[in-house]
């Protein structure tokens, strides 16, 4: 079953979520998963029906394959011009469209046959505004060929994997005994060589995703 030109708002809560999905069972699943939470739910088809609504939102929930044949770079894109953190869903079928999507702006990639718990558990780590780390993306990184090496130096991937793993500065500095000043020049370069081979990495977020991406850091457990 599929709903095209719906759009509907469910719920009220402080916490806001987009659900665009097409498949309304899907969509209405979702929502009655999410109240549970108290989580209000706004669902459209498609991205530029969601975005039409003009709603505050602090979270997208994004289905991988839509059938307006919109791309997952393209929609994550446009997501991120309005400043909604992404989370996507998808059934895993297609490996490539999987790593399309690892390689987006997006907090995590979630396979939609987990259990309700799981699913909701993704979701409130999303509205926190921490990575999500699966299998699928963790699957996806691995196999994918276009992730450009930034060339960090044997110390600039130490301090990387320290600050990713949710160190200070001023804790990164204590245990690499370099001056805080140090650490901070060096994730500057760290930021600029992920930027220049087109690997953003303007936040904390971003350097925690370089970093798994690499293989510096393991998944949080």
């Amino acid at each position: 079953m599929h709903g095209k030109g719906w759009a509907v708002t469910v719920g009220s809560s402080s916490a806001r979520v987009g659900i665009v999905e097409d498949h309304a069972l899907v969509a209405f699943g979702l929502m009655r998963l999410l109240e549970t939470d108290d989580i209000e739910s706004v669902i459209a088809p498609t991205v530029p029906d969601l975005l039409a609504r003009g709603e505050s939102l602090d979270l997208t929930i994004l289905d991988l394959r839509l059938s307006d044949g919109s791309s997952v770079t393209d929609n994550v894109r446009e997501l991120d011009k309005a400043g909604i953190p992404v989370l996507v869903l998808t059934s895993a079928e297609n490996a490539e469209l999987v790593r399309e999507a690892a390689r987006a702006n997006v907090l995590g990639i979630v396979r939609k046959s987990l259990p309700e718990t799981e699913i909701r558990d993704a979701v409130i780590h999303a509205l926190a505004g921490r990575p999500v780390t699966s299998l699928e993306w963790a699957s996806a990184l691995d196999s994918d060929p276009l992730l450009p090496d930034a060339g960090l130096t044997p110390r600039e991937q130490e301090i990387l994997a320290l600050y990713a793993s949710g160190e200070t500065a001023k804790s990164v500095a204590r245990l690499t005994g370099l001056s805080t000043q140090v650490v901070a020049n060096y994730v500057g370069r760290i930021r600029a060589k992920y930027a220049e081979v087109g690997r953003p990495a303007a936040s904390r977020v971003d350097l925690y995703r370089r970093a798994l991406e690499d293989h510096l850091i393991e998944e949080a457990g």
